[in-house]
């Protein structure tokens, strides 16, 4: 005789669950220019607003937070940004227990002024206002807390490809469509209830990147993120929804590089319905399903029932570092600011000027401490990493833990470069070469992860 079947349950926490909302639209005129290829450098006019939208999470009133908080700006930055710093102070917590993530549109405007271009000159007073906007919306969420369950369910959505594609006329990968490679399409939703079982908010955890709109794109925008969030929201009686992006390294829509609106929301609308589809296959909150017994009929059925849940009310918060190897010929700050003196070349100008932020923010030693958060939160595990991972650390992290749900999120509290896998660093490779970051770091990483999570329990 077998064992019984298992139960079938969400991951679930219950506990003070606060969220609050503002917008971060910033104006029209304002410094815009994220592409090399590009060739003006103000926005001319809005999309859809951007916003902030921040969730609180206590196991009581007398418990510190955890503050998780979805924001529509590229990410650019290390983890000691203003932002971060504003939610630290707002709420009086450690750094451990923020993550930021940042939905890394590419149609967004700057967050640090640096230069005389046009529309340069909005950037500070708007930068200003996005720390105001995010310490706000963290007090608000924290202080509107109130009984709730949230529950995670995995579904899947197409929306991501594989963008590592053999260049037919060189000997490189160049970043675009690869139909030959199959991409990860894991989603993973959470559903945050009130006592009176209403969807009180959303959070979407999936790995594509949004670059939908690209160098002619003139908009200001969350890219496909703002259409999946209404889809969403419309079906959620207005329950805020928090796009938390993953391990997308290598990952984005099949069609992007447009200036296409109609191409934009097509792709956020289906990652929506796909939100939607997950949200449907949830069992209400606080419910299990528990194997029955067998019903003899023209064949012997195995029958499930309902039952309650007893949630959990663990929250613990994690940080730590793990050192990654930097390249051996990185240039010194000194080297690049000749260098961008000299260069003429618009596009290679702006690669030369985002290589000498970057080596600014690494300083001059040989390794850098990689920020990662790890919060368990009832039943599931958040991982936050500040740097953009190929998915395979998210799918090398819920394979090493098949039982669990686990939300990867890339670009937690700012970004220092991308972290591939080893196999590629002998390519021609644009998130190779980009990156600061020597061949292993990727595999370090996720291993040290596996273990720190293994250690939770």
């Amino acid at each position: 005789m077998s064992e019984r079947p298992e139960r079938f349950s969400h991951a679930s926490f219950q506990g003070l669950i606060g969220v609050a909302h503002r917008d971060i639209t910033p104006p029209v005129g304002i410094y815009a220019r994220n592409w090399g290829a590009a060739k003006h450098d103000a926005c001319e006019g809005i999309h859809r607003p951007l916003s902030v939208t921040a969730m609180t999470l206590r196991e009581n009133e007398d418990a510190p937070p955890l503050a998780l908080l979805a924001i529509d700006l590229i990410g650019d930055g290390d983890h000691r940004n203003p932002l971060v710093n504003a939610v630290i102070d707002s709420l009086g917590i450690d750094s451990s227990r923020v993550m930021m993530a940042f939905g890394h549109t590419h149609a967004g405007p700057a967050q640090q002024a640096w230069g005389d271009l046009e529309g340069m000159d909005l950037v500070p007073a708007y930068a200003s206002s996005v720390v105001n906007a995010v310490a706000e919306a963290a007090t608000e969420a924290l202080n509107d807390s109130a009984p709730g369950t949230l529950s995670w369910h995995y579904g899947a959505c197409q929306l991501a490809t594989n963008r590592d594609l053999q260049d037919p006329d060189a000997e490189r990968l160049i970043t675009g469509f690869n139909p030959r490679h199959q991409a990860d399409d894991t989603v993973l939703v959470g559903r945050v209830t009130g006592d009176d079982g209403a969807v009180r908010a959303t959070l979407v955890n999936y790995a594509c990147h949004p670059t939908t709109f690209a160098w002619d794109n003139k908009l200001i925008s969350p890219d496909w993120v703002g259409a999946m969030r209404e889809v969403v929201e419309t079906q959620t009686g207005g329950a805020p929804c928090l796009f938390l992006q993953g391990a997308s390294g290598e990952l984005s829509p099949r069609e992007q590089y447009t200036a296409d609106p109609q191409i934009v929301d097509r792709n956020g609308r289906q990652l929506g319905f796909a939100v939607l589809a997950t949200l449907e296959d949830m069992l209400p909150p606080n419910t299990v399903l528990d194997y029955d017994r067998v019903v003899e009929s023209g064949a012997p059925l195995g029958t499930w029932k309902r039952a309650d849940q007893e949630p959990s009310r663990a929250l613990a918060a994690e940080e730590c570092t793990v050192d990654l190897k930097l390249k051996p010929d990185i240039p010194t700050i000194e080297e690049l600011k000749s260098r961008m003196e000299r260069e003429a070349d618009r596009a290679l100008r702006e690669r030369l000027r985002r290589k000498l932020a970057l080596r600014s923010r690494l300083g001059n030693g040989d390794t850098f401490g990689s920020p990662v958060w790890l919060w368990r939160v009832g039943d599931a595990i958040l991982v936050g990493l500040g740097n953009e991972a190929y998915s395979d650390f998210q799918m090398e992290l819920r394979k090493a833990f098949p039982g669990r749900h686990l939300a990867v999120m890339n670009l937690v509290n700012g970004s220092m470069g991308y972290l591939a896998p080893q196999s590629l660093y002998d390519s021609d490779l644009y998130q190779v070469w980009q990156s600061p970051f020597d061949r292993g770091g990727l595999e370090n990483l996720i291993e040290s992860c596996r273990k720190a999570i293994a250690a939770e329990g």
